[in-house]
């Protein structure tokens, strides 16, 4: 993906507040061997962006002073309530760049798995992200968990995901990382009709006070 950025004259919360009112937001781009430099793009040109998944987890091409430099985005600052964005870092990365990130996981397979074909279980998403580890230019935009094995009971770990070449998972210590969960299906208990009293009952309870 590609998106346009320019040069920022003026700095502080005061320059970024008037910024913002024009239209654009303010942000950064750092890394390399070029000094960190302030820029700012078009506001509702980065908020549509920002929807894309691709924009979070891909290397980006960011075209600056009439060159285009290769960056990821690491930090995005939004407005308490209002849909806007107040800052937005991006580091430049090139083909030695080895980075931490973490990237979507997208779950396949769950319908036509035994647990859930044979055995109506559910299949319960633990986490929906994860952080690797790689070169920049081996970063996948998303990971696949393959669920179209699981049985009844079976717990899916980190371990268990085929990663893609160059990829490890960042576990900060962790023996090993519940990706998913398979919940077997609660039966329902229905309730025995309460019987009605008998007519001869329902005459005789007549009269009395």
């Amino acid at each position: 993906m590609q998106f346009v950025a320019f040069e920022r004259a003026k700095q502080g919360t005061g320059a970024s507040r008037r910024l913002r009112i024009t239209g654009r937001a303010p942000g950064i781009v750092f890394g390399g061997t070029t000094a960190p430099v302030s820029i700012e793009l078009d506001h509702n040109a980065l908020w549509h962006a920002l929807k894309k998944e691709a924009f979070h987890a891909s290397i980006l091409d960011m075209e600056f002073n009439g060159k285009v430099e290769k960056v990821l985005l690491r930090d995005v600052q939004y407005h308490p309530f209002k849909p806007q964005v107040l800052h937005v870092d991006f580091q430049r990365v090139d083909d030695k760049t080895r980075l931490r990130k973490k990237v979507p996981l997208h779950f396949t397979g769950a319908e036509e798995s035994p647990a859930v074909k044979l055995d109506k279980c559910l299949v319960n998403h633990v986490i929906n992200d994860i952080e690797i580890e790689c070169l920049a230019t081996q970063l996948p935009e998303h990971i696949t968990v393959d669920l179209s094995q699981v049985t009844k009971g079976a717990t899916v770990h980190a371990g268990d995901i085929k990663l893609p070449k160059g990829v490890k998972i960042v576990t900060h210590g962790r023996k090993d990382i519940t990706v998913a969960t398979v919940v077997e299906p609660v039966e329902e208990v229905v309730a025995a009709p309460v019987a009605a009293a008998p007519a001869d009952d329902k005459k005789k309870g007549k009269g009395k006070k």
